[in-house]
């Protein structure tokens, strides 16, 4: 018989899910079945799969040695967390991965959630096996700091909750434990919190607006396209934007984005006739290639810079300074921001 103790960072999953990550190698047909056999027991009672785990619950698998070894990757031990294991196997790193990692910033901490700066450059999720990430570098920062032992990332991997794109820099959620990742992924789903980005545009945006429309997603071409009225496949977007400085050239917008959908932002502002500088598929050619000859930007100027948890977190405002590059671009242009 194996007993596996739950700790903190895993409460709040299902039991059958938890189950899974315990046993990889085992069919959740399986898995069920050995519940209805009372194989698998909870706190010594008969249970069917859908109960919330909770830290300091037992579970209990009656396997002989070698069926468990068959199910679980993890070395039998009768006490998990006993014997030594190796710490897993790290890539190596480009010098430009090392680069982007040591721009990273921590935010904001506590046992369930970390807030990151993500730079502009670092993708949030991998997208092929040979990537690093902002998710990759947490798993590390994880281990790294003692926040999370491996035996509890067996059972729960943190993870970020919400993306920004490659280029885009700024503020980006993530969960520690079961009860942080979940709760994220609910207010996010649900836009029960408030996010803010600034933007630097070109051309003069003579005031403050709050702008609608539909954008539907090419994607074979990775881009939304924006129509003022509903096409088959598009989704309604809303954008809030206030001007903060603004001068012949360039406008420093902050942002407030009512819906999240992808590139809706850059794609939204471009729409409007004020393309984010920089920003290769919605941007100006001609003013990119100008920034790019004089001030060497070739990402899109976009920050997400404010988090508002509203009545979550006890009102917690999380802010991500402005880059440096935004203030270079202004001071070029001639913008007076203080």
């Amino acid at each position: 018989m194996k007993e596996i103790s739950v700790g903190r960072v895993e409460e709040g999953q299902r039991l059958d899910r938890f189950l899974g990550k315990c046993l990889p190698n085992a069919s959740g047909g399986f898995v069920h079945k050995m519940l209805r056999k009372k194989n698998i027991k909870l706190n010594g009672k008969r249970a069917v799969g859908s109960e919330t785990i909770q830290s300091g619950d037992r579970i209990q698998i009656f396997f002989s040695d070698e069926t468990f070894e068959k199910f679980s990757s993890r070395p039998s031990h009768s006490n998990p967390g006993e014997g030594n294991k190796e710490k897993p196997h790290r890539r190596e790193l480009t010098g430009e991965q090392i680069r982007l990692r040591s721009k990273v910033k921590i935010l904001f901490k506590d046992d369930d959630i970390v807030i990151l700066h993500k730079p502009a450059g670092m993708l949030s999720q991998k997208s092929v096996p040979k990537d690093d990430s902002l998710n990759d570098y947490l798993l590390d920062l994880c281990r790294d700091m003692g926040w999370l032992s491996e035996e509890s990332m067996e059972h729960f991997r943190p993870s970020v909750a919400n993306r920004l794109d490659r280029n885009t820099s700024g503020i980006v959620l993530c969960g520690i434990s079961t009860k942080g990742l979940q709760f994220l992924s609910r207010i996010l789903k649900e836009r029960d919190l408030s996010k803010y980005y600034l933007a630097l545009v070109a051309g003069t945006v003579p005031k403050s607006c709050l702008i609608k429309g539909y954008l539907t997603k090419d994607e074979k071409k990775n881009k939304a396209l924006f129509s003022e009225t509903p096409r088959e496949g598009s989704v309604p977007i809303e954008t809030e934007y206030h001007v903060l400085a603004a001068g012949d050239k360039v406008t420093l917008l902050k942002i407030r984005l009512i819906t999240g959908k992808s590139h809706q932002i850059r794609a939204h502002l471009a729409a409007e006739g004020y393309p984010i500088l920089g920003d290769p598929k919605y941007g100006d050619r001609e003013i990119n290639r100008r920034m790019k000859k004089k001030l060497d930007i070739s990402y899109q100027l976009l920050h997400a810079y404010e988090i508002d948890f509203d009545k979550h977190y006890d009102g917690l405002v999380i802010n991500d300074p402005m880059p440096d590059v935004f203030r270079r671009v202004l001071d070029f242009c001639d913008v007076d921001f203080s």
